[in-house]
């Protein structure tokens, strides 16, 4: 196994150093390294908004912060052989912090968003594993970092989709975000003017901010396109399940993962979602979480309408994923695997933003 490591500065914004990184996903984006399954790589990464919220910010800076930069993601990496219908594994050895963390809320973006309009920081120290606040007096989180966002470059004949099923989500008043080239690394071509906003959680994975993905654990995200494309980005060092307010306590931080495949897995198992699992103790597990297999669900229908902010929807598809997998892979009937749902399977909502 070889390491490869890729460094940043992150005195500089990802703009100012638009050679380590990216924030839209774009098949055309040219990697940073290349590797070969089995390899490790350590990456560092920025927080997902860029350096725009220090220690010295407050909510006004809040008010004028740029959405749309996020995420700053670092990557992507060409993993040798990768090919679509392959699965892509991602073994999360490690997630390392920085010392300064912030939770803001920002007007008009968090799942209570009519209740709380007015934009609001908490500024946190991270040391020794733990977040302090001058802002919360008496509060002291324990921390169970992991990478918000992870994910594959799409074909362009999913980006192509995706762009249109958004886009007629948008023209029914639901909430989409389309391709913008204002604050777009790279910041010129098709990639700028075409590239999907990395905000929502899609097919080639992205912004999951499942909390359960801590180190131990395993992603597996359907690749895509040629090489895979692998970018991370957004690490958190806590964060509740569904990250209500539309942040978690957001950080710089160093990942650290091997990257493997299963070859032709997605396309044998017809997977068109992300899922992870942990085969043993390791940091941030509950009691009882130590070894486990999960199935996730996004908010799109079988004919391929996206909706948005459908819980039920997402969760509906959750569970028919793992009903498929305890039945290809566990050897079960559909009933038998319906049955095991509801006696062994817990629902969690990862995010409801």
């Amino acid at each position: 196994m070889k390491t490869h490591v890729v460094k940043i500065d992150r005195s500089k914004s990802l703009a100012q150093e638009p050679g380590t990184g990216h924030n839209r996903w774009h098949e055309d984006i040219p990697p940073v390294l290349k590797v070969q399954p089995g390899d490790q790589v350590v990456m560092e990464t920025r927080d997902a908004l860029d350096g725009q919220i220090t220690s010295a910010s407050n909510a006004d800076d809040v008010s004028r912060a740029d959405l749309r930069p996020a995420h700053a993601l670092t990557g992507p990496v060409y993993i040798e052989g990768a090919e679509p219908g392959d699965l892509l594994e991602v073994k999360i050895q490690a997630v390392q912090p920085e010392a300064f963390g912030f939770t803001v809320q920002v007007p008009g973006f968090s799942f209570l968003r009519d209740l709380f309009p007015e934009p609001h920081i908490v500024r946190w120290d991270i040391k020794d594993g733990f977040a302090q606040s001058r802002d919360l007096p008496g509060v002291r989180v324990p921390g169970a970092p992991f990478m918000g966002v992870m994910g594959v470059a799409p074909s362009r004949k999913l980006r192509e989709s995706i762009q249109a099923r958004e886009a007629a989500l948008a023209a029914r008043g639901g909430i989409a975000l389309p391709p913008e080239p204002g604050g777009a690394v790279p910041a010129a071509g098709d990639i700028a003017q075409h590239g999907l906003r990395t905000i929502p959680p899609r097919e080639i994975a992205g912004n999951l901010d499942i909390k359960q993905l801590v180190a131990g654990t395993t992603l597996l995200i359907p690749v895509a396109t040629h090489g895979a494309l692998f970018s991370v980005g957004d690490a958190h060092f806590a964060q509740g399940d569904g990250e209500t307010c539309g942040t978690a306590i957001e950080m710089s931080a160093t990942f650290t993962a091997q990257l493997a495949l299963r070859k032709g897995a997605a396309k044998q198992r017809n997977l068109h979602s992300v899922q992870y699992f942990k085969d043993g103790a390791g940091p941030g597990a509950r009691r009882g979480m130590d070894r486990f297999y999960a199935t996730t669900g996004l908010c799109i229908r079988g004919d391929g309408q996206n909706e948005s902010e459908d819980v039920t929807l997402a969760a509906r598809n959750a569970y028919l994923a793992m009903i498929d997998y305890l039945v290809h892979e566990r050897g079960f009937n559909r009933q038998q695997a319906y049955a095991i749902c509801s006696v062994a399977v817990d629902l969690a909502i990862s995010e409801v933003v």
